[in-house]
């Protein structure tokens, strides 16, 4: 295949990346704690650590997991928002020489239980506003150690009065018993008195199990070995230099990390991309606080600003996001869903700073294209293939199909997943036979390499850029008592890209959408929840009974053209 795109590299940018710079990334963190001892590493609620702070606590840490016998490979959960102790944990396990699990800190028990069972997690450190949902299924489990944090344990005499806060004003930590659990402190303190050992990591260790529906909509670990993330740490690396050498010159990267750390976006284009450059990050625990990430913001002047298109559309809409000073804004990467015209427009506007749309998934690390650093508006694609990666468009026998013709995007590279974790069968359902990962998006190529996504070949619906897979959907609403059978889709939002709408067949005449919204929230995480429910009498079948979500994607396209 000729890699026609290479012609529009920005100067500067490799065709290829070195993908053996690093075994594994505890090298690339430990020449980053080398060489950038005193900077800061990452800022949450106005607290600092440095990258020496983090090497000395992750080594702690770490030597605490591995005192409790937990052996090489063995897989630690981390159920947490963006605080300190995050990029702490990640690190920790890593550097002992385990994987991480990252897990949504919002998951109903249901999500949870199988999550830690199908990944074996053996423990799992967890922020204590979400211990109780650990304690329902832990039991059920095969974690045996666990560890818990709150809000305010790193953040000095202030940590004091923000855990009162949490806890006694704003009661954000229900009540919960977890015998046997240690504090996030308290852990870090007894691993002090440890002997860490420093196991021997290479390239082909699991480094992270990141949890996604993949192509049927069973949640499933797509498994990032340690030379996946390096090379697309380096790929992103390799990518962003042209903004950066960009006037005015800066001497520290400063990176806004709003997204979460469990997501896969914000793990590697700001923990792991950060921990690179040396940058710093600021955590932003919680983003649906308009106005506290507004305030934060006021504070610095912020050089990369990865998001997605919902968040930057709210900061938009917000009261005094205009007065934010953006002279220093370099990088707006715009990822995990379609980023819409008029919010990119407004963006340059406001900001002076173009969003460089990309594209990717967890089970590729996870970028795969993206537009050069170097664009000046917005053009309605997600870029070009990243250094050291192939895209092919296929038909459905896997051929190429020439430039101008949809068919499925489908990737060859090094940052793409080893396969899904303890699942051959589901591996090689979307590995061709010449090593390209089939994606189940339908795309267009241009004949200069730019792609433009005009489909999506599987069911899965976009929302908020987290992944909604209506297999699992359909199973908990299908479970309401008054339910006789039902479909789940996914119809335009203006403020989250996507939404989920189920069609239900009643079983129970008098059961409402309200009651079965109500049920939904129990069992699945918030943007999970059918937003709307429409009754039917039938759903379209295909004769040999399974349901027809296409033909009820269509009607409502259909509907919406005539309106």
């Amino acid at each position: 295949m000729e890699r026609n795109w290479l012609k529009h590299y920005p100067p500067g940018v490799p065709a290829d990346i070195d993908v053996t710079q690093y075994p594994s990334l505890v090298d690339l963190f430990e020449e980053s704690f080398r060489k950038y001892g005193d900077r800061k590493a990452f800022i949450c609620m106005d607290k600092a650590i440095t990258y020496r702070e983090l090497d000395e606590m992750s080594v702690a840490l770490g030597a605490y997991l591995q005192s409790k016998g937990l052996q090489k490979g063995a897989r630690v959960a981390l159920m947490m928002p963006n605080v300190l102790q995050y990029p702490v944990a990640i690190a920790a396990v890593l550097r002992a020489g385990f994987a991480v699990v990252n897990v949504n800190p919002l998951y109903t028990p249901r999500e949870l239980e199988h999550q830690l069972k199908d990944s074996g997690a053996e423990a799992i450190i967890v922020l204590e506003n979400f211990a109780h949902t650990v304690e329902q299924v832990v039991a059920r489990t095969p974690v045996k150690h666990i560890i818990v944090g709150a809000m305010g344990d790193m953040l000095g005499f202030k940590g004091v009065i923000v855990n009162l806060v949490v806890r006694k004003i704003k009661k954000m930590v229900p009540a919960y018993s977890l015998p046997g659990a240690v504090s996030f402190n308290d852990a870090v303190s007894a691993g002090r008195g440890q002997k860490f050992t420093k196991p021997a990591i290479g390239p082909e260790s699991v480094a992270f199990l990141q949890y996604t529906g993949g192509t049927t909509g069973v949640s499933k670990g797509a498994t990032l070995l340690h030379r996946n993330v390096v090379a697309n740490v380096l790929q992103n690396d390799a990518w962003l230099q042209p903004a950066l050498a960009k006037p005015p010159h800066v001497d520290q990267l400063f990176i806004v990390c709003a997204l979460p750390l469990y997501h896969i976006f914000a793990l590697t284009a700001c923990y792991l991309l950060g921990m690179r450059a040396g940058g710093v990050n600021l955590l932003i625990p919680n983003p649906r606080d308009i106005p506290g990430f507004i305030k934060e913001l006021m504070k610095y002047q912020v050089n990369s600003f990865p998001a997605v298109n919902t968040l930057y559309n709210g900061l938009l809409h917000a009261p005094g996001f205009d007065k934010v000073d953006f002279s220093k804004l370099k990088i707006s990467n715009g990822g995990g869903m379609a980023v819409q015209r008029p919010v990119a427009e407004a963006w340059l506007k406001l900001t002076g700073c173009p969003i460089a749309e990309g594209y990717g998934l967890s089970e590729t690390a996870p970028v795969l294209t993206c537009n050069p650093a170097t664009v000046t508006e917005f053009n309605g694609t997600i870029g070009l293939p990243m250094p050291s990666t192939e895209l092919s468009i296929r038909d459905e026998e896997g051929n190429e199909v020439p430039f101008g013709t949809a068919g499925e995007i489908c990737a060859r590279g090094p940052q793409v997943m080893s396969g899904y974790w303890n699942r051959p069968d589901e591996t090689a359902l979307v590995m061709t036979p010449d090593g390209f990962f089939r994606t189940g998006d339908i795309g267009i190529m241009s004949p200069d390499g730019f792609t433009k996504i005009v489909d999506r070949k599987k069911d899965m619906i976009l929302v908020s850029g987290f992944n909604v897979y209506p297999n699992e959907v359909e199973e908990v609403v299908a479970s309401h008592p008054g339910v006789l059978e039902c479909a789940v889709i996914g119809v335009p939002d203006s403020r989250t890209g996507e939404a989920v709408k189920a069609f239900v067949v009643k079983k129970d005449p008098d059961v409402t959408a309200e009651s079965i919204i109500k049920f939904c929230h129990g069992e699945l995480t918030n943007y999970k929840v059918p937003r709307q429910i429409e009754f039917r009498t039938t759903l379209p079948k295909t004769n040999v009974g399974k349901i027809l979500r296409r033909e009820l994607r269509d009607e409502k396209k259909s509907n919406q053209a005539a309106a």
